[in-house]
């Protein structure tokens, strides 16, 4: 996959931003990427995948589906089409499984599974338009499905609607999954990522599979912060998910994340690199000249200011305000996040003796802060 992820000439593009990465899989080609083009990484793996050897399910559903011997297949992931031969090869069963699929009509949910279909040297009937289930199905109801048996590769987050849609229309329905997640070693970051995400001190979190958006959900309810987590994400933290199956559990929760037109990690990876760099940079002229906060980065005039958290969190909100008054409660439950909301006078004090000038930042009598614009 590392070609596949762009030249290094994009080196700094990302300088100042912190990103959270949640994948597992594949996760070191992604933090890499990131980090060549100056972002700071945290990695708080939500899922992985079992290991085939544990998976008895897989052989069950396999040898079902060799019997049964379907009269259509519909294979959505490439990475699922070869670990279910892999699987059937290690069980002894992967010849009879070729065999079965060859009779059949195959259909292919996206370019890369249709090629994994044909490095196992069988072929397709059918592509989705836009790598997705749904159309699919709307292809395969086009026909009479009564009576006929379908195999389908799930890709370890199934959508029931769509299987729904197929035994409705009278359909047998036989279905295998590859792939299985679990808790990955690791996985004990999540709660200090949601912690991040709620205080403000992510600027992005990217998201390659929808388990791992339940597995975040999941989590931050049980730390009592699904609802700030949430918040946070549609206000300021920036979602990026590497294609619309993935997105969906987060447009559930009104959050409005970033997909790549391709559902690549080298696009995922440029669109958040354009992204940030359109809608994450802010620059206002103040007291001392142009402020510009490119994520974690601080530059007052020519100089590069080093902000802890808490007063990062604190001037960047002065600095969207862009010299409207932030009243203290405002700012207390703001800070009430960092686990600071009890001192603001504090970290006011700590945020001016920070900057070049201390009149930066200017105490509105009874009201509030605002910064000198």
């Amino acid at each position: 996959m590392t070609g596949s992820l762009g030249p290094d000439g994009a080196s700094g593009q990302l300088a100042g931003f912190r990103i959270g990465v949640t994948s597992d899989r594949r996760s070191g080609d992604l933090i890499d990427a990131l980090e060549r083009r100056g972002a700071s990484v945290f990695h708080a793996p939500a899922l992985k995948i079992a290991p085939i050897a544990e998976d008895v399910e897989l052989l069950a559903d396999t040898a079902a589906m060799i019997q049964a011997r379907p009269d259509l297949f519909v294979i959505t992931t490439a990475y699922g089409m070869r670990r279910w031969f892999e699987a059937a090869d290690a069980a002894g069963s992967g010849a009879a499984l070729l065999e079965v699929l060859g009779n059949g009509r195959i259909l292919v949910r996206g370019p890369k599974a249709r090629g994994a279909v044909r490095a196992a040297g069988l072929d397709d009937v059918g592509i989705s338009s836009d790598e997705t289930t749904a159309t699919l199905v709307d292809q395969l109801l086009q026909e009479d499905l009564s009576g006929l048996t379908v195999g389908v590769q799930l890709h370890a987050y199934a959508d029931e609607h769509q299987l729904a849609r197929l035994r409705g229309a009278g359909a047998r329905l036989l279905t295998v999954t590859p792939y299985r997640w679990i808790k990955p070693a690791g996985s004990e970051r999540l709660p200090r990522l949601i912690d991040a995400v709620c205080a403000g001190q992510l600027d992005c979190v990217t998201f390659t599979s929808a388990p791992a958006v339940d597995a975040l959900f999941s989590t931050a309810a049980e730390q009592g912060l699904q609802e700030q987590l949430i918040g946070r994400f549609r206000q300021g933290v920036l979602a990026a998910a590497v294609g619309p199956v993935t997105a969906q559990p987060l447009l559930d929760a009104g959050i409005e994340p970033i997909v790549p037109e391709r559902f690549r990690m080298g696009a995922l990876i440029r669109l958040v690199c354009d992204h940030l760099a359109a809608h994450h940079v802010e620059q206002v002229p103040t007291l001392n000249g142009q402020v510009e906060v490119r994520g974690r980065s601080v530059r007052v005039g020519t100089e590069t200011v080093e902000l802890a958290p808490t007063q990062l969190v604190l001037f960047k909100a002065l600095l969207a305000a862009r010299g409207a008054v932030l009243s203290r409660d405002a700012l207390i439950t703001l800070l009430a996040h960092t686990g600071a909301g009890h001192a603001l006078d504090m970290n006011v004090n700590r945020l001016r003796k920070a900057l070049p000038d201390p009149r930066l930042v200017e105490t509105v009598v009874k009201r509030g802060y605002r910064l000198h614009v």
